[in-house]
């Protein structure tokens, strides 16, 4: 029944991100705003949604391996895997603003991260906690990073507007924000079962807790950002792709484990700094291949996949 259920969900998935991608899409054509700031907010929101229900239900629980460990993994698991897979079918067009703000705004998300789990480092303290203080920090973080997002929508929405001057009219408005909204909870309630049913399966072969936890949960909750950036690149809307991308990681930080650390304080395994200066690492790697050509091609996308399977064999050592 497992195997069904996991066919089910992957069907759910993909169906899904097909009619969210093309109700987001035009979505933005009709109010005049750039696909990129729709894949940066809406998609990137809408496609973090299991992430955000996971870390916060573990903190909840008082599970801050889980919380903690899923967002970190499922950011590192869309910079390689995702923009990896997603460059090899169609070749990621960079926009100049990306590659200036928003990708370095990552940077700064997962560098802030790396400075408040450092608490024995830093403050001499007896162990490494993320604090509801640090979670205020990086939810203000994150308020400044919507501000900066609605400041953008609004001064290109004129731009946008001139440039679709010629272009007809997208179909209903609610046609589109039904195929949005339904797309997004085909994802989400596909995300779920594949979790779910993947895990059981997982458990059947015995594998440790601690490995489902950073593999199929990891990827089990980014797998909305996959196949919508998948979705996204084979529509030739790379723009929306790696919007996707970037704002679903600024979003699993900033906003994830901002609400979780503040519902719970986390406490922090030592085994995830090297996990988070990873995901810094990966982060300058996708920064320095945004700037080659104002695109991420085939060769960038080999390099990036690489480095995923190294590092879950990494994992599947170290655990």
């Amino acid at each position: 029944m497992s195997y069904i259920l996991l066919l089910v969900g992957l069907a759910l998935l993909i169906k899904g991100a097909d009619y969210f991608v093309e109700g987001a899409s035009s979505i933005a054509r009709s109010l005049n705003v750039s696909p990129l700031l729709i894949g940066l907010t809406i998609v990137a929101f809408g496609t973090s949604s299991p992430e955000a229900t996971v870390s916060i239900i573990a903190a909840l629980e008082e599970n801050a391996g889980v919380a903690l460990g899923n967002v970190v993994g499922s950011n590192i698991f869309n910079i390689t895997l995702v923009v990896g897979i997603t460059a090899l079918l169609n070749p990621l067009k960079v926009e100049s603003e990306t590659i200036r703000k928003e990708i370095p705004y990552t940077l700064l998300a997962s560098t802030v991260l790396f400075v408040l789990i450092s608490d024995i480092s830093l403050q001499a303290l007896d162990a490494n906690f993320i604090t509801r203080s640090d979670g205020f920090i990086l939810l203000l973080f994150f308020a400044i990073f919507l501000y900066y997002i609605f400041e953008v929508a609004r001064h290109s929405r004129d731009k946008v507007k001139e440039e679709s001057a010629d272009t007809p009219k997208s179909s209903s408005k609610v046609k589109n924000t039904v195929f949005t909204i339904g797309g997004l909870a085909a994802i989400i309630f596909g995300g779920d079962i594949v979790v779910d049913n993947a895990t059981t399966i997982a458990f059947s072969f015995g594998m440790s807790e601690t490995l489902v936890g950073l593999t199929i949960v990891a990827i089990g909750t980014s797998l909305p950002e996959l196949i919508t950036s998948i979705t996204a690149a084979i529509k030739k809307e790379s723009e929306i792709a790696l919007g996707n991308i970037v704002g679903s990681n600024i979003f699993n930080i900033l906003f994830v484990l901002g609400a979780a650390s503040v519902v719970s304080p986390l406490a922090v395994d030592s085994k995830i700094f090297i996990d988070v200066l990873l995901m810094i690492i990966i982060t300058v790697v996708l920064l320095v291949f945004s700037r080659t050509g104002f695109r991420i091609g085939k060769r960038e996308g080999v390099f990036l996949i690489i480095s995923y399977i190294v590092y879950m064999a990494y994992i599947l050592m170290r655990n």
